[in-house]
């Protein structure tokens, strides 16, 4: 079978390669499971892994197979698998266990061992190939309906994780009902976390740094949100005018901003960070105001990256409301298709961030 690899921490060395096909055998006990994948997510991750800036091979392989974010069809099920079938389509977890007591409890997402296992970018290999096998426990069924934008999945997954944490902190209050919230950035994070909290009631405040109309404020204010372009009012502007957020969903990718955030951030207020950021960009902030403010007003900083299964499950609960409330949306999202692993290294290293370029995916098998 055909897949997409790169030799970690080699600049540009994606490139295609031939594997055995593996089979359901090749799991103990009867519990493997046959994937065909469909359709794999381009994102950050991958151009960065291509450039050499991180990634590591699974042992014994001086390659490492690409892609985290799936979308595949169980073609085959081992005799004792009974959670799924062929036909049905399935998303997998990114995370593999670990060590860590938190690995042990279904929860890889919040190991804490330093070495961490995570398909298609550190020891495991990912999904840009024909076929993989897997075991019930990491996958996630995707309804039917969602077949056509359950690629979307695992990035959802993350956006999820952030919002459940808070709410999982904020039990602590006895009642925390955020009614209004910011996010920060409108790239595909961004506008999948507007999605998320408006389905949960909130009005919602996007910031982007391009001015209005084009596609990405176009899809913030279609699910009923505000769009605002940071070249005109700035999040400090808007809470001051307009009164402040309770929950911020940090997505921009620029880390100053964030600092920002934390000053305007309502008393009781969780601020919500999902933006990795490997540069080395230092500001000047007000630190004893910022930490006043956090301590007297009880304000909570918390970060997401990487999903649980319990993540994930909520992230089909919230693409098949968005299905039902807005129809063709989360399609709107896919604005670049690849057909076929053959062109996949050129199409990585073209990623780009241009205004209305939200989500390109590979085709690596036509839709049944």
């Amino acid at each position: 079978m055909k897949a997409i690899a790169v030799f970690p921490r080699k600049p540009m060395s994606a490139h295609l390669i031939d594997l055995p096909k593996p089979g359901v055998d090749e799991v103990p006990g009867g519990r493997g499971v046959l994937v065909k994948v469909l359709r794999v997510g381009l994102d950050g991750t991958d151009k960065e892994i291509d450039a050499g800036e991180y990634g590591v091979a699974p042992p014994g392989q001086d390659y490492l197979v690409m892609g985290h974010e799936s979308l595949g069809i169980v073609e085959e099920a081992g005799p004792a698998v009974v959670e799924f079938a062929p036909g049905d389509y399935v998303t997998s977890m990114v995370r593999k266990p670990g060590g860590s007591i938190y690995d042990a409890i279904g929860l890889p997402d919040m190991t804490t061992d330093d070495v961490y296992y995570e398909h298609g970018i550190s020891r495991v290999d990912g999904f840009m190939r024909e076929y993989y096998v897997s075991t019930p426990e990491y996958l996630i069924k995707v309804p039917r309906a969602l077949k056509t934008v359950g690629v979307l999945l695992e990035p959802i997954s993350v956006i999820e994780k952030g919002i459940l944490q808070a709410f999982k902190i904020q039990r602590r209050l006895g009642v925390w009902h955020p009614k209004r919230a910011a996010v920060l950035g409108a790239g595909t994070i961004g506008l999948l976390a507007t999605l998320a909290l408006r389905i949960r009631g909130m009005q919602v405040v996007t910031f982007g740094l391009e001015e209005p109309p084009y596609l990405n404020s176009d899809l913030a204010t279609a699910i009923g949100a505000k769009y605002e372009t940071t070249r005109r009012r700035s999040l400090t502007q808007v809470s001051e005018q307009e009164g402040p957020f309770e929950l911020i969903f940090g997505a921009s990718g620029y880390s100053p901003l964030l600092f920002e955030a934390m000053r305007v951030l309502a008393k009781n207020g969780v601020l919500i960070a999902s933006s990795v950021t490997g540069g080395r960009r230092e500001v000047t902030v007000p630190t004893d105001e910022i930490n006043l403010g956090f301590v007297l007003g009880n304000k909570v900083l918390v970060g997401t990256v990487n999903a649980s299964r319990e993540d994930f499950e909520a992230a089909v609960h919230d693409m098949a409301f968005s299905e039902a409330e807005y129809p063709g949306w989360l399609a709107r999202f896919f604005t670049r298709k690849v057909d076929g692993l053959y062109s996949c290294p050129q199409e990585i290293r073209l990623l780009d961030n241009k205004p209305g370029s939200i989500k390109t995916f590979v085709e690596v098998a036509p839709l049944p």
